[in-house]
């Protein structure tokens, strides 16, 4: 009788090079069983993972790591995936004029913030050598997102997942938790009626 050497399970992604940073592959393998249990209906009420959960997530760095491009990918479907059926959850319990003013009420405050002018949209940070986003580069984003709420001007969610920001110091830019927070709202909004 032969002995077989028991197979390690395939890794569910690509690992970076061993002297690479990539995601700790342990987290993120918990993390994406919990997501697992909840979208199987499987989880408990301590570990239901949720679209906001999934988008504010982050992994510690490992050398040798999964790959941070596409944990993030994987990432980002699984939120749209979420979104959709907190949605339809929403619709179910309450009806869509529930899910109708919630995605209203939510448009209203975004849209109240694009439209302040160009350069005051944002605080700017409280400490000179803070670092901070260039303030054109914010607004130019807040522009296509007003066309796409607006004009109905094509607009993937993935698109302002991935907006890259030009450094600036302090004053000079935008405070960067303030333009994060509202970035999240925006992806938020998105995915639930995408």
């Amino acid at each position: 009788m032969s002995q077989e050497k028991a197979q390690p399970a395939p890794s569910p992604f690509e690992r970076v090079g061993e002297k690479e940073f990539g995601y700790n592959t342990k987290q993120v393998d918990v993390f994406l069983s919990r997501a697992r249990a909840t979208f199987n209906g499987d989880g408990d009420d301590d570990s239901i993972v949720t679209s906001h959960m999934v988008r504010r997530t982050v992994f510690p760095a490992q050398r040798g790591g999964y790959s941070a491009r596409e944990v993030d990918g994987a990432l980002d479907r699984l939120e749209d995936v979420f979104a959709q059926r907190e949605r339809d959850a929403l619709i179910q319990s309450n009806g869509e004029d529930a899910w109708l003013q919630q995605v209203g009420r939510l448009s209203a405050i975004l849209r109240g913030r694009l439209h302040r002018s160009p350069g005051e949209r944002f605080r700017r940070p409280s400490r000179a050598n803070a670092s901070s986003y260039n303030v054109q580069d914010v607004d130019k984003l807040s522009s296509q997102l007003i066309d796409y709420f607006e004009k109905d001007v094509p607009m993937s969610v993935d698109a302002v997942r991935r907006a890259e920001f030009r450094r600036a110091e302090g004053e000079h830019g935008y405070e960067e938790s303030q333009v994060d927070a509202f970035l999240d709202r925006v992806v938020e909004l998105m995915a639930s009626i995408d």
